[in-house]
């Protein structure tokens, strides 16, 4: 098949690299200049994902991969068309659709009736958007009608950035057409273009999953994240009353977990990142009585100000003292700061009159300075630390890195309580006086797809 996968972002240039691996010409189209001259250089243009070095050498090695400014160009020459342009949101996750508006035109543009092209689209939605926004806006731009010349599907990705080509193996692939030819079209091509793992979990197998409509698929995707927002709110209440109440919730939650039914995640300092705390909010822009799914989002909100109410009812007043925030990114092992807890952290530290400094293995100085933060190195004299982010690097330090500190918050579970010897040490959702506190704690769970926290 001849592929364009529009948006060669975190998710879009491994999609477009996997689709070549599969024995298909792929063009990547992005607006970039920048990215698209890395791509046909063989460079990835960021970090961390895994295998995408060697695999992107190989398909650009073989012409089997392209990149192109030319979005129109290249679905003038495609018989499938993936788009995987991110979906803006505000402060408030509510929807700016201005990059996907734009891109959808330059999609309609190219479709040509001959082609009989399928278009997917994989960015998450609010439900209804394939239907109500897409569906016209690539009939006007292209004079065409969805099924005569192009089909229309949604098929949500479900990949956690750093290991997208191990998850597009583990996961079932969600299919949503607007007709039955469409949800039909789009199995035939997953199949072709992805291989599954063997998952004897699944009663229904693993594979091309067709849900029967773009707007169940749509829904598929915010439910699956909303889900692990709402167990998380769950997770932080029981963890401020088990904290408050002298229990240690993680050996709670390991136990209540011990069966099949319980599947409690963990509380933490803050829930980031590009999934999580924005899926909800447009689910509840579909759903706004979701009275459950607001009272989680405002549960987790709330979070990064509790915990540093923790430090302040160790220390006393926050005012002039220096405080380190370990961790600018919404998650360990991932340079990426969207919606990260860091900056709710740091604002309520500020409005407490405290020194903030912000310290990540990730970053390097000036790149913190640009969030507009004092970059905090370890070694330094500080009175308070406060973990927000679960990098490796931070199970092994202890005090002596820390020198000088009076009270350590651990957002995330990640240190070694025994390295912080005459430090007064608290977790987050765990009483400091626990009776438990040496027991085992709940395993991590594995993150599922989506769930950047």
């Amino acid at each position: 098949m001849r592929i364009t996968v529009v948006g060669l972002g975190k998710i879009g240039l491994p999609l477009a690299v996997q689709f070549a691996r599969s024995g298909h010409q792929v063009i990547g189209a992005d607006v970039s200049d920048r990215v698209v001259g890395q791509v046909n250089q063989a460079v990835e243009p960021f970090p961390g994902e895994a295998h995408l070095a060697d695999y992107l050498a190989s398909v650009v090695g073989s012409g089997s991969l392209t990149a192109t400014t030319d979005t129109t160009g290249a679905v003038s020459q495609s018989d499938a068309v993936v788009v995987v342009v991110p979906l803006f949101v505000d402060d408030d996750a509510r929807p700016d659709f201005a990059a996907m508006d734009s891109a959808t035109d330059d999609i309609a543009a190219g479709l040509r009736a001959q082609n009989e092209t399928l278009v997917v689209y994989e960015t998450t939605l609010p439900v209804g958007t394939t239907r109500t926004r897409w569906k016209p806006r690539l009939e006007r731009g292209s004079g065409l009608v969805e099924g005569d010349g192009f089909d229309l599907v949604f098929s949500p990705e479900r990949v956690l950035t750093g290991r997208v080509f191990a998850d597009l193996r583990r996961y079932p692939k969600l299919v949503g057409g607007l007709s039955p030819r469409g949800g039909a079209l789009a199995r035939d091509f997953y199949e072709q273009v992805l291989q599954f793992d063997t998952r004897p979990d699944l009663e229904r197998g693993n594979g091309v999953w067709d849900l029967g409509s773009a707007e169940a698929a749509e829904l598929a995707k915010l439910a699956e994240t909303t889900y692990r927002d709402v167990n998380i709110g769950l997770a932080n209440q029981f963890g401020r009353f088990a904290a408050a109440h002298g229990i240690d919730i993680y050996q709670v939650i390991a136990a209540s977990n011990s069966q099949p039914y319980s599947h409690i995640h963990r509380p933490g300092i803050a829930v980031g990142g590009h999934c999580i705390p924005v899926y909800p909010r447009l689910y509840l822009w579909n759903d706004p009585d979701a009275t459950v799914v607001r009272a989680a989002r405002e549960a987790n909100a709330a979070m990064p100000a509790y915990t540093v109410g923790l430090a302040e009812g160790a220390l006393g007043s926050l005012s002039g003292r220096r405080v380190a925030v370990l961790g600018a990114s919404y998650r360990g092992g991932v340079k990426e700061t969207a919606f990260s807890g860091v900056f709710a952290t740091v604002e309520v530290l500020r409005e407490r009159g405290a020194q903030v400094s912000v310290h990540d293995p990730m970053y390097t100085p000036d790149e913190l300075a640009g969030f507009g933060w004092e970059a905090y190195e370890l070694g330094t004299p500080t009175d308070v630390a406060i973990v927000q982010a679960d990098h490796a690097q931070y199970r092994t330090i202890g005090a002596a890195d820390l020198p000088g500190v009076q009270v350590v918050v651990d957002g995330r579970k990640v240190l070694d309580r025994a390295r912080f010897e005459g430090v007064r040490f608290l977790v987050v959702g765990q009483a400091e006086t626990s009776r438990a506190e040496t027991a085992p704690a709940a395993e991590p769970l594995a993150a599922e797809p989506g769930a950047h926290r």
